[in-house]
């Protein structure tokens, strides 16, 4: 059977341990589900923004081929969980690496 899908990592790890994972019950169970609905529901909201931002916006997102709400979701997610990063440090901490690895 072919698989559809390439696994990470990380996900291949899980699928060689399954057996050692068990059921979580009781009041954890509730906090995991209750977590997971939160986590499934969106809330709208109204949001003032410059014409010119959102002209910007709309290009960017048609040039990734995404709706522009998608993208605005998208690099909010990114902002708060720490996984939106700035290219001048980027490239400050590429020049910092290469410095070292020179030492």
């Amino acid at each position: 059977m072919k698989r559809r899908y390439n696994l990470t990592a990380e996900e291949k790890k899980i699928e060689n341990e399954i057996d050692t994972y068990r059921s979580v019950t009781g009041e954890k169970r509730k906090k995991v589900e209750s977590i997971i609905a939160g986590a499934k529901k969106n809330k709208a909201i109204s949001l003032r923004i410059s014409n010119y931002d959102l002209e910007k916006l709309k290009e960017k997102a048609e040039q990734e081929g995404l709706p522009y709400q998608t993208l605005i979701t998208t690099v909010l997610h990114k902002y708060i969980t720490n996984q939106l990063f700035e290219k001048d440090e980027i490239i400050k901490s590429f020049r910092l690496l290469k410095e070292e690895s020179a030492i």
